[in-house]
């Protein structure tokens, strides 16, 4: 896992980390402020979303999708 940065996260009660590299975490963070969110927040709503997708896939899209319409 060389390059990724773990961090835990609280959803739906139940504690998961997720693995992602630091230019997505950094995408992440700057959405979460830009909604008002924390970014746990901002992770719990992209977990309402992803359908069966997984939710590091589902955040790296989200992020894509976010750095594109900058």
């Amino acid at each position: 896992m060389a390059g990724l940065k773990k961090r835990s996260v609280n959803l739906a009660g139940h504690a998961t980390s997720l693995a992602l590299e630091p230019e997505f975490w950094a995408v992440l963070e700057r959405a979460a402020t830009d909604q008002a969110l924390s970014l746990a927040g901002l992770i719990q709503k992209i977990d309402l979303e992803r359908g069966e997708r997984p939710l590091a896939s589902a955040c790296r899209v989200f992020a894509l999708v976010k750095a594109s319409a900058q």
